[in-house]
């Protein structure tokens, strides 16, 4: 079973990729896409560009708190700052990019803080922590927006079943999932024991930890969203209320589609969702959003790793190096001792 699962979620990805893009082709037959794509780049103010990446700067600095977070739920003290920024850095630019985050977030941590003596176990511990983090932001997140304004959901009709779009219906998703954010705290301060759903178990943190998750995550998704609100023309764009709404929801579904870095997917339900902005607007803050929260990191995240491996390999190399000669010298003690014995 686990063998057929590891083969049909890459599958599940490339269909949600060909059929986006293929959705996206027909949206924008017939346009000059990439001249009108420069032109409305070129239009953005100097300004707009330095919130985007100041939004950036701000959701990536969420997701090393998020690792710091999880090191403090561990009792690691010992780890610098800038190691954790660094590798957290590196594992969301990977996982944004290549998709199947927890796998190659775990892959990158793994080989991270094992130089720092972190233990699988510990490890496994904290990859888990921090996906629960990013989960325990979408409910918050989510659940306040639907209960605030449930109308919002409205924005993904024909997306999604009508019963979910509903406003009444809508309202109780956003209340079920405050519940959820609840009790997790409720478990957290009351020191309750772990939660168990088949082998899934979730260990409660102290409650200074429980606080910064949710501010961490919290802090993520609005600095993230943002990057394609200050990128959307000023005149005539959505509330960043309405902005967050759409990207919490697109970009969850990108995730679950297990498409590579949710492309096409991600851009199809933004489109759609905001059919009050020109399509080619919209394609061109999320091209932004692209560039700024995906590519770069990702170019910056291939520099740190091979700056890594190139130190890791230097140091393996030195310790081998240096271990020959105790191994030489019993040799040479063997070989004179064997002449003594008259071999």
């Amino acid at each position: 079973m686990k063998r057929w699962l590891e083969l049909v979620w890459p599958l599940i990805g490339v269909v949600a990729v060909v059929a986006a893009i293929f959705l996206l082709h027909r949206q924008f037959r017939g346009e000059a896409v990439p001249a009108q794509v420069w032109a409305n780049i070129r239009s953005i103010p100097p300004g707009q560009f330095a919130l985007a990446i100041l939004a950036t700067l701000i959701a990536y600095a969420a997701l090393a708190w998020y690792d710091r977070i999880a090191l403090l739920h561990l009792g690691v003290k010992h780890i610098s700052w800038t190691f954790v920024a660094l590798c957290s850095f590196t594992t969301y630019a990977l996982a944004h990019n290549i998709g199947a985050s927890v796998l190659s977030g775990a892959m990158v941590r793994y080989r991270a803080y094992r130089t720092k003596g972190l233990t699988p176990a510990e490890i496994t511990i904290l990859v888990g922590l921090c996906s629960l983090t990013f989960g325990l932001g979408v409910l918050l997140i989510g659940g306040l927006i639907l209960v605030i304004d449930p109308r919002q959901l409205h924005r993904l009709s024909g997306l999604l079943p009508h019963v979910l779009t509903h406003a009444a219906t809508a309202r109780a998703i956003g209340i079920a999932s405050l519940s959820l954010v609840v009790a997790y705290a409720a478990g957290s301060i009351f020191k309750l024991p772990p939660f168990r759903f088949g082998t899934f178990r979730v260990d409660y943190p102290r409650p200074g930890i429980a606080a910064r998750q949710f501010l961490a995550a919290s802090m993520e998704l609005i600095g993230a969203a943002a990057i394609i609100y200050f990128a959307l023309p000023r005149e005539g764009s959505p509330t960043f209320f309405a902005v967050l709404t759409v990207f919490v929801a697109s970009f969850s579904a990108a995730l679950a589609s297990n498409a590579p870095g949710g492309l096409g997917v991600f851009e199809l339900l933004f489109i759609k969702a905001m059919p009050a902005v020109a399509p080619i607007k919209v394609l061109t803050a999320l091209l932004v959003f692209r560039l700024f929260y995906l590519l770069l990191p990702l170019a910056f995240a291939v520099v740190i790793i091979v700056i890594f491996e190139r130190r890791q390999l230097t140091e393996a190399l030195s310790h081998n190096q240096a271990t020959p000669e105790p191994a030489r010298e019993g040799a040479d003690l063997r070989e004179r001792n064997g002449q003594k014995a008259g071999v």
